[in-house]
């Protein structure tokens, strides 16, 4: 890895941060760097308040969207809630059909099945609604660039509110209301929220118009919290603060789906990377390989015992889902060094036999290995349809359109992507790739880079410290969890290979003239160090300090990001 250290902010921003919150230079620095300048802003930051939230109504359509639901309520019309397969889809929709329901209006589920329907919406999920003669549809993460289903369902009869938080395109959908902040006449001065985020601010907005106290919603934020951490949108605004609160929810009186799904770790509190790691593959693992209205019906049980029921479906789906993902992967792997790729500069492999719901994961997976552009192919009907991944600072999207000769369809964004193309273009489209990467891509660039917030010593490392660290949290994009640099530091004899293969490694560090202070480590695929580590060298660690709870009891523990020999 490359190591980074990231450039000091304003030594002015920082001295000032010091004075009025009385906190050292390093407490100060890592306020710096995430954008926070005065006492104010601090005070947002550490004390994240529901009253800052923002009024829904400044968001562009609001007014109509209540109002159509409104009168949907008052005629007693049927409401069908579709959204997108994934964790901010699917909590989306979990979210708005149970609120729809408390209202009293009847409310549809619909979730598009990944393999017949694809993304976004669908003219089958129209379709649906036109048949239950439902009159009113309420799109959530999707549905921006729906301009063709908007369209048709409106000959048929069916209006359109849409809640997205994607791009929108030239043209946007002539529905009812379409709730987007990244639309540009939109003035919501909050522009990051995800599906679920807009979705929320929807039913803010309507319990507002029935003049319900923010507490009947309250409870919907763990599945806001959710979806943030799951795709990945910056934790900063108001996303901070709904994390904030989400956590809360989980962490006290989860939803039942929510609650069976923690019983599956013996955690004391969940975080945000709990969420990422723990939860949201289970939750994503139905729609991948069998239908997102598994993870609708585990997020809105009523009782614990369904929630017990209906995660035994969710844990028997993301089995099969490790497994075919560890063995697509080590298929892949084996095609790279059997095609002699391993030089390559992009990695392109295929399969008719792999799995079309896990080849995201497997294109990650690969670039842990192989750090460079990735894309893995599959069957679909008569085409080939791939999922692209890349590394930081290269433009995929950019490299596909460069290729696009070659190919039927493609979408996505830098860092991900998907394409479809015809079988016998597979050759042609490697050559193409692999060229336009070796062309475009900077040495530099397929060397993963890691950053350091700061440099710190052990002795840094106090009670008072810890206590203000923790009030960082929650982490996530946009605020992570900061990562430190400390030099000349050895193990004192715990030094241990964990991990089925050996692959994992636990130490306990001290650091040279700091001998008061020891931390327990642990760092994940860095077993190969083990023999230096055990003989006591000196080493260079980059980690972030996190809380390790284990059956109710919680230590300090580094989690070593990358380690090497001091100099």
């Amino acid at each position: 890895m490359r190591w980074y250290l990231k450039q000091d902010p304003d030594e002015n921003i920082v001295a000032h941060l010091q004075e009025v919150l009385g906190v050292n230079a390093i407490i100060a620095r890592l306020l710096a760097q995430r954008g926070i300048t005065n006492y104010e802003d601090a005070k947002k930051f550490f004390r994240p308040s529901l009253s800052d939230l923002h009024d829904p109504f400044l968001m562009a359509d609001m007014a109509k969207a209540v109002h159509r639901i409104t009168i949907a309520k008052d005629n007693r019309e049927s409401v069908l809630v579709f959204g997108d397969y994934d964790v901010d889809g699917t909590t989306s929709v979990a979210l708005m059909s149970s609120y729809l329901h408390e209202l009293g209006i009847h409310a549809h589920s619909y979730i598009p099945d990944r393999y017949n329907e694809g993304y976004g919406i669908s003219f089958q999920g129209i379709d649906y609604a036109i048949k239950n003669d439902i009159t009113l549809i309420v799109a959530l993460d999707c549905g921006i660039k729906s301009i063709e289903h908007v369209e048709y369902a409106k000959r048929h009869g069916v209006d359109f509110i849409i809640c997205d938080h994607h791009l929108p395109g030239d043209v946007i959908p002539d529905a009812i209301a379409v709730l987007d902040p990244k639309r540009l006449d939109c003035l919501y001065p909050y522009k990051e929220l995800c599906g679920c985020g807009v979705g929320f601010k929807l039913i803010q907005a309507l319990s507002i118009s029935y003049g319900q106290p923010f507490e009947t919603i309250q409870p919907y934020l763990d599945l806001v919290a959710a979806a943030i951490a799951a795709d990945v949108v910056p934790i900063t605004g108001e996303n901070r603060i709904l994390a904030h609160y989400g956590l809360q929810v989980i962490n006290s009186s989860p939803r039942p789906g929510l609650k069976a799904l923690m019983k599956l770790y013996d955690l004391a509190t969940y975080t945000m990377n709990d969420i990422v790691f723990k939860l949201a593959p289970k939750i994503n693992a139905a729609g991948r390989l069998e239908h997102g209205n598994f993870t609708v019906e585990l997020l809105t049980v009523k009782t614990d015992e369904e929630g017990d029921i209906a995660v035994q479906k969710i844990i028997s789906i993301n089995e099969e889902r490790k497994s075919l993902d560890q063995g697509i992967t080590e298929a892949a792997l084996k095609q790279i060094v059997d095609n002699k790729l391993i030089n390559a500069k992009s990695t392109v492999v295929y399969s008719s036999s792999w799995h079309k719901g896990v080849i995201g994961i497997v294109a990650s997976r690969l670039i842990d290995t192989y750090y460079r552009p990735t894309i893995v192919f599959t069957d679909s009907g008569e085409y080939l349809a791939a999922s692209a991944r890349s590394v930081k600072n290269f433009d995929i999207y950019q490299a596909l359109e460069a290729c696009s000769e070659h190919l039927i369809q493609f979408g996505g964004h830098m860092y991900a992507a998907g394409l479809t193309i015809k079988k016998e273009n597979l050759e042609a489209f490697r050559q193409k790739f692999e060229e336009v990467v070796s062309n475009t891509i900077r040495e530099s660039d397929l060397i993963p880079e890691i950053e350091i917030d700061s440099k710190l010593n052990f002795t840094d490392i106090t009670d008072q410290f810890l206590r203000i660290l923790k009030q960082f949290e929650p982490f996530g994009a946009g605020n992570p969890n900061p990562s430190f640099l400390t030099s000349k530091v050895f193990d004192t004899g715990y030094a241990k290979l964990a991990g089925a293969k050996g692959e994992h490694l636990k130490m306990s560090f001290k650091q040279r003239g700091a001998l008061g202070f020891k931390f327990s480590a642990i760092a994940f695929n860095l077993g190969s160090h083990y023999d230096n580590v055990k003989e006591k060298e000196l080493f260079d660690i980059i980690y972030a300090i996190e809380e390790n709870n284990w059956r109710n009891k919680t230590t300090i523990q580094l989690q070593i990001k990358d380690m090497q020999m001091s100099k």
